[in-house]
């Protein structure tokens, strides 16, 4: 009994070989059919297209490119017509020699075929008899090549597990769900936004194109795949809830998406699509793990109740503020109707101003939402948000800090209640920050109404990477995360350091640029009594928001430009008379 089952052991371990050492002469005889007859890769056309056939018409001279050249050396005598001849013949023989050797590995291919035929036959009837035993017969008395078919099944399957469990790794590894603690601002990876026609990217590329069509075609390739990947999603019933839904998705009900690459785990796309009712939107977060596409989320979005409490620190500029109520009354009250504004504003100069465009404003449209906050205290920005965010009273409220100088519309609203969540995330967008009009339009005599001159090129402005002053979070985050630091005085800083401490916490931080958003351009002063290395600082960063390089270029080199065309000017002069 004991000299059987060894022997039978000894039988299964003699087949299980002989079944391996077959798979691998499959594998190597497809390899060498592959690499014999692919043709090698190469940017330049195929030999087919380069070297002379063996034709009449070429022969003769009618053919044109070699053919023609051919067609001449006949012509030329009987020495160069012989060799013309037999690198023809040569050509034939070398042509035959590959016809049989592809006929070989055909026969060979179908013989692969046949045998693989067989193991699938042989797989299904283990997996039958396995199923007609219900674990009453011995998986030895099943046969030799059953065994080796059950071992191969089980591989199979061991594999398929094992790039699953990879690709669920690479899931969890990647910022998807959930942030991870980030060393500082140079290690964020940020989002590029796109719609079905535009791209909108930091990283301009030789282009250095703010927005533009994926002029490249892996990326509209990939785009395409990832937008019909949605739409099969949205349209193919998962519940029982989605299957009663009526509404059939198409390209048009896309409104925008967010995607980025983390270079060793793969790239992430959260698209945003219109739902069925007003203010409902359906969402999607898409995951490649450098390989197929997963699904990581399908929810509804409701929007309806989400109110944003949009906080403004201010001190003089009435007539900035002005402009700013203006857009703020045809946006947010007109248009979206779920804001509400909190002024904070610093000193008594100019304060009945700012208290008069409000109440004015109030009594214009029916608008009741708003709060004014005065401080008698030196300016600072990040005293004056601080104190917006910690004065609501309403319960956990989305936020979002502004500035007098922002233009925004009713789709950044949008954005920014989607792109943030309690607890979760919170959303920094990049602004699209504006140049200086006089010198873009030629002259302020030029210079269109604001709504025009709000266009996303690259002789119009720039994205401003290097600011994270304006941003949405929930009122809970910025509380928990320890709000602004108030010793910080005047313009700038604080909002950096708020950035560094959401990155350096578990939040997931959206970095994305926005299409919605503009700085407007105003004019910089820089004090006389700044130090001489902060003032050339000051300057150099007037001149970056004044005007693009070449822009900056033509002005700088205005009288050669000038005397150029004079010069050209005098010199058609003589032609002419």
């Amino acid at each position: 009994m004991i000299r059987s089952a060894m022997l039978r052991r000894g039988l299964l371990a003699w087949v299980s070989r002989v079944g391996g050492v077959l798979v691998l002469l499959c594998c190597s005889l497809s390899l060498l059919y592959v690499m014999t007859c692919s043709p090698p890769h190469s940017d330049d056309p195929p030999l087919s297209h380069v070297l002379p056939r063996a034709s009449s018409n070429h022969v003769a001279g009618t053919g044109p490119g070699v053919g023609a050249v051919v067609g001449k050396t006949v012509g030329a005598g009987p020495s160069q017509s012989n060799g013309v001849q037999s690198y023809h013949a040569l050509l034939q023989e070398r042509e035959e020699q590959h016809r049989l050797h592809i006929s070989s590995l055909k026969k060979q291919i179908a013989q692969l075929k046949e045998a693989l035929q067989e193991r699938s036959q042989q797989l299904k009837g283990v997996q039958e008899s396995l199923k007609r035993a219900s674990g009453g017969t011995d998986a030895h008395e099943a046969g030799p090549a059953s065994v080796v078919g059950l071992g191969e099944a089980q591989g199979a399957k061991s594999q398929q597990s094992d790039l699953q469990e990879f690709l669920r790794s690479q899931l969890s590894k990647a910022e998807v769900t959930s942030g991870s603690r980030l060393p500082s601002e140079y290690a964020v990876v940020p989002f590029e936004s796109f719609t079905l026609q535009r791209v909108y990217q930091l990283e301009m590329g030789l282009t250095r194109h703010p927005e533009e069509k994926p002029v490249r075609k892996d990326k509209r390739d990939e785009l395409g795949e990832v937008l019909e990947t949605a739409l099969h999603n949205l349209n193919t019933p998962s519940s029982q809830q989605d299957s009663q839904t009526s509404k059939v998705y198409t390209p048009s009900d896309f409104i925008e998406g967010i995607t980025r690459t983390e270079k060793d785990k793969g790239t992430v796309y959260d698209l945003t699509f219109r739902g069925e009712a007003a203010n409902e939107f359906r969402r999607l977060v898409l995951f490649r793990p450098f390989g197929p596409l997963m699904k990581v989320k399908n929810e509804r979005v409701d929007t309806v109740n989400i109110l944003i409490n949009i906080i403004v620190p201010l001190s003089k500029r009435s007539d900035k503020f002005k402009q700013f109520m203006h857009n703020f009354r045809e946006v947010c009250v007109r248009q979206d109707g779920r804001v509400h504004l909190t002024v904070v504003y610093f000193g008594k100069e100019q304060m009945g101003e700012v208290r008069g465009i409000l109440e004015n404003t109030s009594r214009e449209v029916n608008f009741k939402n708003y709060t004014l906050l005065q401080l008698d205290e030196e300016f600072s920005r990040g005293r004056g948000l601080d104190v917006g965010a910690r004065s609501w009273k309403g319960g956990n409220v989305l936020m979002f800090f502004c500035d007098v100088d922002i233009y925004f519309n009713s789709d950044f609203l949008n954005t920014c209640r989607l792109n943030t969540q309690p607890g979760k995330k919170v959303f920094y967008p990049v602004l699209f920050s504006q140049y200086n009009p006089s010198l873009i339009y030629g002259g302020s005599e030029h210079v269109p109404a604001v709504e025009q001159q709000l266009v996303i090129k690259k002789d119009t402005g720039f994205w401003r990477d290097f600011g994270f002053g304006m941003t949405c979070q929930y009122r809970s985050d910025f509380i928990n995360i320890g709000g602004f630091d108030i010793d910080i005085k005047g313009w700038g800083g604080e909002d950096v350091h708020l950035y560094r401490k959401y990155l350096h916490s578990n939040l997931l931080v959206v970095r994305a640029p926005s299409r919605g958003l503009f700085h407007l351009w105003h004019e910089k002063h820089c004090a006389d009594e700044l130090p001489p290395d902060q003032y050339r600082m000051c300057m150099q960063s007037k001149a970056m928001n004044e005007a693009s390089h070449g822009q900056l270029g033509m002005l700088f080199f205005r009288r050669d430009i000038e005397a150029h065309l004079r010069k050209q000017k005098q010199n058609s002069s003589p032609k002419k008379s």
